[in-house]
């Protein structure tokens, strides 16, 4: 009779969870706030305990790790992998679902406590297990061992979700194809530039996107558009596409055509986005003054550009994001129209960013804030908003479905252009 019950309770189990076996190897794209991450998983499981290594590359960089902490329950793999940054430990969680067929792993990678990326990991077919190597086509592009996650998927860490009643999209999501390259159309073009920083001591690096027709005869109003702490000056260009999403506004006379200036945003001699990048942030603070300094004159000095505080915008992402409302409403007579898009943990408290609500309502164009409803980072949008409602301060709040990535940026992008110098 036992054996008749334990042979019934195994026949109730889904076969996802009897057959499931993710012994072998897999890999996967992970675009994340450093770039493309392309990763080999060695996977080896026994039961329900999963051990291996895994080796990923990054441009030119190649590391390897020994997984750690590996389960396998069901569908359902998680591991960790630990690296280590200048004495630094950073734990790497990985959680995954394996698909039905067995051939696909749908992974989360998060990153610390800061963000997180997504992609579906393949097996290699040299490594399924026989029933499945049979029946698993070899891809005619290699490249397709990886796919890439749409955006990233970073969600950001932090503390919990919670909304309250003003947590809400204020414009309807951007229409399709806003972000994609449209024919029949002018566009504008990307140049990157060096600007001497007396700041840093050195030469920087910025991109300056010029809109359709750029003329010297004519004088544009300027947005600068700040990275997170992962990026550089390359970031919303490679993900967020700025020129594009631009290039269609003025197409369709929905926004005034303006130059935008890709800045990096890290304020130090090594600027590039590498080794513990957290180590960095000073850096971030330290760019308040390359900004205002440095590169804001020698914009003006180069290009047509209008040249008071009513033609200037400053907006970024994350940590370009708190970037932009610390410098923005610190320097009011600098910039009318100030934009944070999932404002990171570098953002001031709101009494250190607004002392003087009288004076924000009188010289602010424009205050927009806002954040996903996935993202742990919320919060700090959230604060910002309940303290500008309560001293009616004007702005605007706007929650978007998603979280902590250009899918939420690249709309807040698409909606903030529109507002701004007119």
């Amino acid at each position: 009779m036992r054996l008749s019950l334990q042979i019934l309770t195994f026949a109730a189990l889904p076969l996802s969870i009897l057959a499931a076996d993710v012994t072998g190897t897999w890999q996967a794209d992970f675009d994340t706030q450093r770039g493309l991450q392309k990763y080999t998983f060695m996977l080896k499981q026994d039961g329900t305990n999963l051990t291996g290594k895994a080796s990923s590359e990054a441009g030119e960089r190649k590391r390897e790790a020994e997984l750690k902490e590996g389960k396998v329950d069901g569908d359902a793999i998680s591991f960790v992998e630990m690296l280590t940054i200048q004495d630094n430990e950073v734990r790497i969680t990985y959680t995954g679902k394996l698909s039905a067929k067995g051939d696909e792993i749908k992974f989360t990678r998060q990153v610390g406590d800061f963000g997180s990326s997504e992609a579906t990991a393949k097996r290699t077919a040299a490594s399924a297990p026989a029933s499945q190597a049979a029946a698993q086509p070899t891809p005619a592009n290699p490249e397709a061992m990886g796919a890439r996650g749409p955006g990233g998927g970073r969600r950001g860490g932090g503390q919990p979700v919670t909304l309250g009643p003003d947590d809400k999209a204020v414009f309807p999501k951007a229409p399709d194809g806003f972000d994609q390259v449209r024919d029949g159309i002018a566009h504008g073009k990307i140049e990157t530039v060096e600007y001497d920083s007396t700041t840093v001591g050195n030469k920087r690096k910025t991109l300056i996107y010029l809109p359709p027709g750029y003329s010297a005869d004519t004088k544009y109003p300027v947005l600068y558009l700040l990275h997170g702490i992962g990026g550089d000056e390359e970031e919303w260009h490679r993900f967020g596409h700025p020129e594009i999403i631009l290039d269609n506004l003025f197409a369709d006379k929905k926004a005034v055509p303006m130059i935008v200036v890709l800045p990096n945003g890290r304020a130090q001699a090594n600027d590039r986005a590498e080794g513990n990048i957290m180590a960095a942030a000073p850096a971030f603070a330290v760019f308040e003054q390359d900004l205002l300094k440095d590169l804001i004159p020698f914009i003006q000095s180069k290009y047509s550009t209008q040249t008071n505080r009513e033609n200037r915008a400053l907006a970024g992402s994350s940590m370009g994001g708190g970037q932009s409302l610390n410098f923005g409403l610190a320097h009011l007579d600098a910039f009318a129209w100030i934009g944070g898009f999932s404002c990171a943990p570098n953002t001031k408290m709101p009494e250190q960013l607004v002392p003087d609500p009288a004076k924000a309502n009188e010289m602010l164009k424009l205050l927009w804030i806002s954040g996903g409803d996935k993202d742990g980072l919320i919060h700090f949008g959230q604060r910002t908003h309940l303290y500008l409602k309560e001293k009616n301060v004007k702005h605007i709040w706007n929650v978007d479905s998603g979280g902590h990535d250009f899918a939420i940026w690249k709309n807040n992008l698409h909606q903030f252009a529109q507002l701004i110098f007119r």
